[in-house]
């Protein structure tokens, strides 16, 4: 049959692979298993298969595709400049569209609708909440149990920012994000304190929603593009607008041609003077670099200067950025892949003997929250950045953000 949307991956993004395998040893599913069909190359070879007419969008296909975590660790070491992360999509959308199933619909209603919901996300908050505090974890099935106790408290976060405008200077929109918005508020009201004091106007627009990542990741391409659609008229007026989640911000960029990661543009105030730069303090903070950062926005020396200009001695994990098996849904649909990759990363955080982990993105956190256990600290960088200039005898004046009704 071949394809059969207008999503369908790029003749030319297939025909740029070349074989060479160089994607192969920065696989986390190729290390996890040696398969040939666990690589980039091995997915790349599967769907030019289907491309020019020698296989179906089968059960196979879906298989091989579905186990691919989308990290993209594959793409910077690519010589021939493969779009993977494209490409993946573009293949995904082809299996919803080819391999219909009540699973798929109901993935497809969860990342595509409910995401966006602030009626569901608020009711699942509050259920979360009561599992937290009557210690019911016990009762949520296996393979969300390592993703309920990654959640930080919440009855101890700070109240959200859904609509509001603060300071003078260039307009920047704040992306809420879906679980960013309603399980860690705290980062994104420290963004826009931050952004405000480096002398951004911050707007938080009430009538923005989820940046369809998860969707267009799980190949619900069509619902993903009504989603950007709407943030495309939410930040319309904005000079910039930016993401404290690394899978938003990543989806964003790829999107938008005035996007950024949240860790860019703060370390670039810091660069430029617009943010203090305390002396170094001698606490020690490890570094996990979120994929969709390091990876597909090639983000890494900013959230080390955002915690070095903390004060922060940066203590590196020295694993090629080796993706720690959050990855969006993956957590639920590959338990066992996901359960031995964030292993591995909680193997090399326990390595270093320190406790403060910094991570720029809530799907990281919750995966090393939940391997390595408690007394463990999983941070976004700006909040300890924050932290710290709170903490040091700097005097400035911060305008307070405006809620609107």
């Amino acid at each position: 049959m071949g394809w059969v949307t207008d999503h369908h991956p790029d003749p030319a993004g297939l025909s740029a692979c070349v074989q060479c395998g160089l994607c192969l040893p920065v696989c986390p599913t190729f290390r996890l298993t040696g398969r040939e069909t666990a690589s980039p190359r091995g997915r790349l070879q599967a769907m030019s298969a289907v491309a020019d007419g020698l296989a179906e969008v089968d059960a196979k296909f879906e298989e091989i595709l579905d186990f691919c975590l989308g990290c993209r660790a594959c793409e910077p070491v690519c010589p021939g400049m493969v779009p993977y992360g494209s490409l993946l999509e573009g293949a995904r959308a082809e299996i919803v569209a080819q391999r219909r199933s009540f699973k798929r619909w109901l993935r497809g209603v969860a990342v595509g609708r409910l995401v966006g919901s602030q009626l569901f996300l608020s009711s699942l908050t509050l259920l979360i909440r009561l599992v937290q505090l009557l210690h019911l974890g016990f009762l949520v099935p296996e393979r969300f149990r390592r993703t309920l106790l990654g959640i930080r408290p919440l009855v101890k976060q700070p109240p959200r920012n859904r609509s509001a405008t603060a300071g003078q200077g260039p307009r920047v929109g704040l992306l809420n994000g879906c679980i960013q918005d309603h399980w860690f508020p705290g980062v994104n009201s420290t963004a826009a304190e931050l952004l405000v004091r480096a002398g951004f106007q911050v707007v938080i627009p009430g009538d923005q929603t989820c940046c369809g990542a998860l969707a267009a990741h799980d190949g619900h391409a069509d619902r993903s593009e009504i989603l950007l659609s709407k943030n495309r008229d939410a930040f319309a007026d904005c000079d910039l607008v930016v993401a404290t989640a690394a899978g938003c911000s990543a989806h964003l960029r790829d999107n938008f041609d005035n996007a950024l990661d949240v860790t860019v543009i703060i370390a670039s105030a810091i660069a430029d003077g617009r943010l203090p730069a305390l002396e170094a303090t001698g606490l020690e903070v490890v570094v996990q670099d979120p994929c969709h950062l390091r990876h597909a926005q090639r983000v890494v020396d900013e959230p080390r200067a955002i915690l070095r200009a903390g004060g922060y001695s940066v203590v590196e994990l020295d694993d090629d950025g080796l993706c720690c098996g959050a990855a969006g849904l993956y957590t639920a649909l590959q338990p066992t892949a996901s359960s031995e990759l964030g292993e591995r990363k909680a193997d090399l955080i326990r390595a270093t003997e320190r406790t403060l982990v910094a991570s720029a993105n809530p799907g990281c956190e919750m995966q090393l929250r939940g391997v390595l256990g408690a007394g463990y600290r999983i941070a976004h960088p700006i909040e300890l950045y924050s932290e710290a200039i709170h903490a040091a005898p700097v005097t400035t004046n911060v305008p307070e953000v405006e809620r609107k009704p």
